[in-house]
């Protein structure tokens, strides 16, 4: 099968037509026709290999969604024509510690989707299908792709820190993570405070289920306390920030987590942290437990993201939009 994709030939180069071929398909591969494919800022990162270890030509997209087409002979939980989600991971070695324990995710051979193969910037895919989640069939196809990348990291963040419902949870910043994380802390049973720098975003997190809004500056500058302290706080930023302060938001045993990803030094004193025993913590993408939990979620509570859709021949639009901070707040690009 030759697909027709689209590609960066070098670091930050615009992408332009790609084709490769997909070989017989065996064990458990899964080829997808992609009808939509989400854009975040990783797929940019990759394509200017900020982070080294991109292989070119990298074709990206790592929030793709479409309908099975061909199943290898192990498959055995999808079906031709089903309507299936890849994300940022595509594989891992299933049998480490970590994997064997449910956590995937952090499998010291997992691989990235558009790091170790083509990504979802073309009219076909293939992919290990234990990696191809089921999409409900509540959640439209264009607003299902950035669940499947910043929706499951937000909702794993907010897992792994402790929340269970009727708590306060603190969202640092409304973008393309922070606006999904208000979402699943409200709907979820939780009270919500956001601390953003624009009064428009604080109004709009309210409309999405925030209780409380603490406008902070945009250099750093330390937030003025939320009217009560917080049991998690979840930071979508992760420069930037005095972040002593916001330890001192958080309630006797709280949590701080970065999901965010930032390279900044962290400067942190310890009396912030110690004498109310808070903790700080990071947390990566989901397991695929998490994931097919979380997408359930989604539909059944109306979350979605706010996207921006591009056509697939406007996808250096779409690149140069994300590279501008201009999208609300997720770029999808439409095959069909």
């Amino acid at each position: 099968m030759k697909v027709h994709a689209l590609a960066a030939y070098a670091p930050g180069e615009p992408l332009r037509p790609f084709e490769y071929e997909i070989g017989a398909v065996s064990g458990f591969d899964c080829v997808i026709r992609v009808q939509s494919c989400g854009l975040c800022h990783s797929d940019i990162h990759v394509v200017d290999n900020d982070w080294g270890g991109a292989t070119f030509p990298v074709v990206p997209g790592h929030e793709a969604v479409g309908e099975v087409v061909e199943l290898g002979p192990g498959v055995t939980h999808l079906k031709i024509g089903d309507r299936v989600g890849v994300g940022w991971q595509s594989g891992a070695c299933l049998g480490c510690r970590d994997c064997l324990r449910g956590n995937e995710q952090m499998c010291d051979a997992n691989q990235a989707t558009i790091l170790h193969q083509y990504g979802g910037f073309g009219d076909y895919m293939t992919v290990d299908s234990r990696f191809a989640f089921p999409i409900p069939d509540g959640l439209a196809s264009a607003a299902a792709g950035p669940l499947l990348c910043a929706g499951i990291t937000v909702y794993s963040g907010l897992r792994h820190a402790g929340m269970r419902g009727g708590q306060e949870i603190g969202v640092i910043g409304i973008g393309g993570l922070g606006h999904l994380a208000v979402q699943f802390a409200a709907k979820l049973g939780n009270r919500v405070t956001v601390f953003t720098t624009s009064p428009e975003k604080a109004e709009y997190a309210a409309r999405l289920g925030a209780a409380e809004a603490v406008i902070v500056g945009r250099d750093g500058s330390p937030p003025q306390k939320p009217s009560r302290p917080l049991d998690i706080i979840i930071d979508t930023v992760a420069s930037g920030k005095d972040y002593n302060a916001y330890l001192n938001c958080l309630d006797s045993d709280g949590v701080f987590n970065l999901v965010g990803i930032g390279n900044d030094p962290i400067p942190l004193s310890v009396f912030a942290f110690q004498d109310k025993r808070r903790r700080i913590m990071g947390s990566p993408i989901g397991s695929r437990s998490e994931m097919i939990e979380m997408l359930g979620l989604a539909a059944r509570y109306g979350i979605v993201p706010q996207i921006e859709t591009f056509a697939f021949e406007r996808a250096n639009d779409a690149v140069q939009h994300v590279r501008d901070n201009k999208v609300r707040y997720r770029a999808v690009l439409l095959m069909d």
